[in-house]
């Protein structure tokens, strides 16, 4: 049968309506699908980081879009948790007993230790120094410290270079040396090892005076003395006594006149000391 539209009108009963397929919510995910899927540099970073055992923090660059990408992996070293039931056990697996130590309690514990002294030889330094070169080719840095004290304790008081005398208050005297502030009496030492090259009356001012030659156009002399207990050709180490302070020659009161001369020719003092 054909309709006016020359479509064929179905002869027979109608068919029944297919019954509707339930369609699930949640659609069953391939378990492989996250293998074959190519992994990102992020996801390669943190699996290596999961699956490291070394126990220590590392850093991972790693470049990736023109990007540094810097990944800390967390320690991995193992811990023992101990629950209830073998709190016990897992203890005493992870530390050995300690020995249990007692003492009374008026014990005294000494924590002595081995003493360690160092000997150091400035003569030594000062041969080295002059060998090398001439006294007045030193320079102030390499030449400080090169001599002893010529007193136990100094207590600078006039300084070396121009300054007002004392004794005539007239300005522009030139200072020779460094004084230092000393009771009568007081032990005056050796600078450094030399030979005793003068040892009396000095007759420009330095009263009982003496001067020892260390070599190489260095030389020392210590003025005012009260005493002196050195010849003329007498070898001297460093820090030996030589004489006792005093207020001989050109002097106001007690007190040592030192100086140090290079090739015949003052310097200030405070550069070698």
């Amino acid at each position: 049968m054909q309709n006016a539209r020359g479509r064929r009108r179905a002869s027979g009963p109608a068919p029944e309506p297919r019954p509707a397929e339930a369609i699930a919510a949640d659609r069953p995910r391939d378990a492989q699908r996250e293998a074959r899927r190519r992994r990102g540099p992020f996801r390669q970073v943190t699996d290596f980081a999961s699956a490291s055992g070394v126990g220590q923090k590392a850093g991972v660059a790693l470049a990736a879009t023109g990007l540094l990408l810097t990944v800390t992996v967390p320690a991995t070293s193992p811990v023992l948790a101990a629950d209830e039931h073998q709190g016990g056990a897992s203890a005493s697996a992870a530390s050995p007993a300690q020995p249990k130590v007692s003492a009374e309690a008026a014990a005294k514990i000494d924590f002595s230790r081995t003493s360690v002294s160092t000997t150091g030889d400035p003569d030594g330094k000062l041969k080295q120094l002059l060998s090398a070169q001439s006294a007045g080719s030193i320079s102030r840095a390499a030449s400080v410290g090169t001599l002893g004290g010529p007193l136990t304790t100094l207590v600078k008081s006039s300084p070396f270079g121009y300054r007002v005398s004392p004794i005539t208050g007239g300005a522009g005297e030139f200072h020779r040396g460094q004084d230092f502030a000393a009771q009568c009496g007081t032990q005056v030492l050796a600078a450094a090892s030399g030979k005793v090259t003068f040892a009396g009356w000095h007759p420009y001012g330095g009263g009982n005076r003496v001067v020892i030659d260390h070599g190489n156009g260095l030389e020392t002399t210590y003025n005012h003395l009260s005493s002196s207990s050195v010849e003329v050709g007498q070898k001297v180490t460093r820090g030996e006594a030589i004489a006792l302070s005093g207020t001989t020659g050109a002097s106001t009161g007690c007190h040592l006149h030192f100086e140090v001369m290079v090739n015949g020719e003052v310097v200030d003092p405070t550069g070698w000391l």
